[in-house]
């Protein structure tokens, strides 16, 4: 299992690294197929993956990614209106085919995975965009590692025992430090290309100590999703790993953060 494990994590930090330098299309393809997998192991939890609540969720989606591909941002919110409404058309005209969880559960997910994910492409578009971007797997992966290796050394008090009774609050410190400095290595070596900050080096490092702890919040909520739905794992698409919000749970809710938190630190550092 271990080199499972480890084989399905280079491939995907190889996939990752092309996606992430090259951008553009590449970016766009890549953070919508990832969008539309996850949505697609939250829609499996209650059996209605392929069936017409998930299809117009996929469709919402899509076009969501277009309008941010193209520009034309001002008309974001008006596709999650119109989809809302389509979405309850179809509850109510097909009713009662459709539970009421299941709806929700479909316009959950749009916002839980695809808008949340559609911020690391966002990210990198930004000026320095290449760069800035690593600020979302620094906080998130970063401080898990961080965590883990804190946890295992120093942890006696149980963050979360019901939950997830392996992390520790020695363990959440260990990896919100962790990942401020992770962050603030990155800036000393690519600070001259970091140039939207005046302090690089203060604003990488908070970005990584907020990211990390705002990570652990993702984590937790996903691992709740499992629990009461009573799965192990959302998928089985990355072997050792399980699917892609097993990968990417933390991810989903650091990069709108993470996004924000660049435009706030490009005014005021």
């Amino acid at each position: 299992m271990f080199w499972v494990r480890l084989r399905s994590g280079i491939i995907l930090m190889a996939v990752a690294i092309v996606m992430l330098v090259l951008g553009g299309p590449v970016m766009f393809a890549g953070t919508l197929a990832i969008s539309l997998i996850g949505m697609s192991e939250l829609y499996r939890i209650l059996q209605f993956d392929r069936q017409m609540p998930a299809i117009v969720s996929y469709l919402a989606a899509g076009v969501y990614f277009s309008l941010i591909y193209l520009g034309h941002t001002e008309w974001l919110m008006l596709t999650l209106v119109a989809y809302l409404l389509v979405l309850l058309a179809v509850y109510v005209f097909s009713y009662p085919r459709y539970t009421a969880p299941q709806v929700m559960m479909a316009f959950f997910g749009i916002f839980y995975v695809a808008v949340m994910i559609s911020y690391m492409y966002q990210i990198r578009n930004l000026e320095n965009g290449v760069h800035l971007v690593w600020l979302v797997f620094i906080s998130s992966w970063g401080c898990d590692t961080c965590a883990y290796c804190a946890g295992m050394l120093f942890g006696k008090h149980k963050m979360a025992p019901v939950l997830s009774p392996k992390k520790s609050v020695e363990g959440a410190i260990g990896g919100i430090l962790g990942a401020a400095l992770i962050g603030l290595i990155y800036a000393l070596i690519f600070r001259g290309y970091l140039t939207i900050f005046r302090n690089p080096m203060i604003s990488l490092a908070l970005i990584g100590a907020v990211g990390g702890a705002i990570s652990m919040v993702g984590d937790l909520a996903a691992s709740a999703i499992k629990r009461y739905y009573d799965i192990k794992d959302y998928g089985t698409l990355i072997p050792g790993h399980g699917g892609i919000l097993d990968r990417f749970d933390s991810v989903i809710i650091t990069a709108p953060l993470v996004y924000y938190l660049i435009l706030l630190l490009q005014q005021v550092s």
